[in-house]
């Protein structure tokens, strides 16, 4: 098959894959109701979703996989609907997919409308793209449409339309200065992180617990004092510094989500600690800290959150984002280097531009089992600065 020919299969097999993911061909819809608030639902209407075929032949694999410093331009112009927020969806495709011709390979790129999918769910439909890709007639896992909602809670949500504006409008990013920032990519190899779990553990030694630190805790509190190190003096030690992870909610439910659960099935934790104390008090003591957080997170906590949201919604914007915050999403869970369109497995994987800005960390798995690979969106003197920080580059593979 010619080049050409792969990228016209992998649109008819985006199309039939889509048969089996009726939310991602949709629209947003909206109900206004008569005491100023809305609803909002996903309408199943096959209006579809965008597939656009680019051609980028200046650009190698090589560029982009063995940088060490993200040629971000580059790879951000590899993803479509770049900007869009949430909302639009009542209007724009809530899945849009590029694939761009290299000079050596393809690049796909994936931006979907994130109050459709969190990231189990995106992970779930690209596996099962890639399955339909190599011939399969059906997904080998359905995704579960069926609606999670507490019980006694009014459906749709009514989301009062004042805070709706304050979405929409410009109010938060209006008078920002946008900071150079960079985005740069850690290699943890499979020994390193053990390591540094290994580390972590030993310097807390608790007893009469069957809880350990993890370790994906262990490499987020090691990358954290990292930055915190590489602040220059801009950060005051005084301050308190958070770092906010997602959290998944599907095995935490009793009786359990489905995996295959399609939606959004994350909370928000954050750990809040002061700078000087994620330096002064050692590895193990920030990811024991981080550890307690994750466990806090039960059936009973989610619920309570959820009755909370439900009678006073809470809309993230840009402007209500803790300066000193770090954030990280995806995770090492996610299946990426197993999905094969019929040519073998991907060489790498990058993030588009969507919801970036300094302390965003995405975290994926790495080709080689067991491994790591941090993407750090930061200031540029702040990755600078951690690329000369040698007790953290001591765990990292160039």
């Amino acid at each position: 098959k010619t080049l050409s020919q792969h990228i016209q299969h992998l649109k008819v097999s985006l199309s039939r894959t889509l048969d089996f993911f009726p939310p991602l061909s949709g629209r947003l819809a909206t109900i206004h109701h008569d005491d100023n608030t809305t609803s909002f639902f996903i309408n199943c209407n096959n209006a579809g979703a965008l597939f656009v075929h680019a051609k980028a032949y200046g650009v190698t694999v090589s560029d982009i996989n063995e940088s060490g410093y993200v040629p971000r331009d580059v790879v951000h112009s590899f993803f479509p609907l770049n900007g869009a927020k949430n909302y639009e969806g009542t209007s724009k495709p809530l899945l849009a997919v590029q694939v761009t011709e290299l000079g050596d390979g393809i690049f796909i790129g994936c931006t979907v409308n994130h109050t459709v999918v969190d990231g189990t769910s995106f992970w779930h439909f690209f596996n099962s793209w890639s399955e339909i890709s190599r011939g399969f007639d059906f997904v080998s896992k359905p995704p579960v449409l069926k609606r999670w909602l507490l019980d006694g809670t009014i459906s749709p949500i009514r989301i009062p339309f004042s805070k709706i504006e304050d979405q929409v409008s410009d109010k938060y990013i209006g008078n920002i200065r946008v900071p150079l920032l960079k985005e740069r990519v850690f290699h943890f190899s499979k020994e390193k992180i053990a390591q540094l779990k290994a580390k972590a553990n030993a310097e807390i030694q608790l007893e009469n617990t069957k809880r350990k630190i993890s370790s994906l805790q262990a490499v987020l509190v090691h990358l954290w004092r990292s930055i915190i190190r590489g602040s220059n003096g801009d950060l005051d030690p005084d301050k308190e510094s958070s770092y906010r992870l997602l959290i998944g909610a599907r095995s935490r439910m009793n009786p359990p989500l489905s995996q295959q659960y399609f939606g959004n099935a994350v909370q928000a934790g954050t750990v809040t600690i002061k700078a000087r104390e994620v330096i002064k008090r050692g590895l193990g003591f920030v990811a024991w800290e981080m550890n307690k957080m994750v466990a806090l997170h039960t059936e009973e906590k989610l619920r309570k959150f959820l009755e909370c949201w439900v009678q006073e919604p809470k809309l993230l914007t840009e402007g209500n984002m803790a300066a000193n915050a770090l954030v990280t999403s995806s995770s090492p869970r996610f299946d990426v280097y197993g999905n094969d369109f019929g040519w073998g497995r991907p060489v790498g994987v990058r993030s588009g531009a969507g919801n970036k800005s300094h302390g965003k960390i995405t975290v994926f798995s790495a080709v080689e089992e067991g491994s790591i690979d941090i993407e750090a969106c930061l200031l540029a003197e702040t990755l600078e600065a951690m690329g000369n920080d040698s007790e953290f580059m001591d765990a990292v593979t160039v």
